[in-house]
């Protein structure tokens, strides 16, 4: 019983984030403010988004994304007004143009890169231990005493 009450709380405790004074009256604004908070990310939290923040800064921020929808602006715009005031950075996906580009290719780059390497290191390693001189092979015999 105990677990089961455990699991509820856990479960339940990102939605309390929101708190009762924050929700609008109207429900198709406020789904839309959630929609909108699930992509803003609190930056006081990292990489939880502001609707499930208990952080003041998130507070402020879904209350922000709750007046700009009063005062009648798009998702869009909302979205863009919170990033031309806080950065791209806001944004849980923010998107694959100019430096972040570099960014989202570096992860694949690298990885490409490494295996390569290690192809190369493997290939050449291969290459050195087949060239040795019958002369060579009699001294390594010698020195590991065989």
């Amino acid at each position: 019983m105990k677990r089961l009450l455990l699991i509820l709380i856990l479960l339940a405790s990102p939605a309390l984030a929101v708190q009762p004074d924050e929700i609008l009256a109207d429900p198709v604004l406020e789904e839309r403010a959630r929609d909108i908070s699930k992509g803003l990310r609190c930056l006081v939290c990292r990489n939880e988004n502001i609707d499930d923040s208990n952080a003041g800064l998130a507070r402020d921020l879904r209350l922000l994304v709750r007046e700009r929808l009063v005062a009648g602006d798009s998702d869009d715009q909302v979205t863009a007004f919170v990033v031309a005031r806080y950065g791209e950075y806001v944004l849980l996906q923010p998107k694959a143009t100019g430096s972040n580009l570099v960014l989202w290719a570096a992860g694949p780059v690298m990885l490409v890169l490494a295996g390569w390497t290690a192809i190369a290191f493997l290939r050449r390693r291969r290459n050195v231990e087949a060239a040795l001189s019958p002369d060579e092979e009699k001294r390594l015999g010698e020195l590991l005493g065989e």
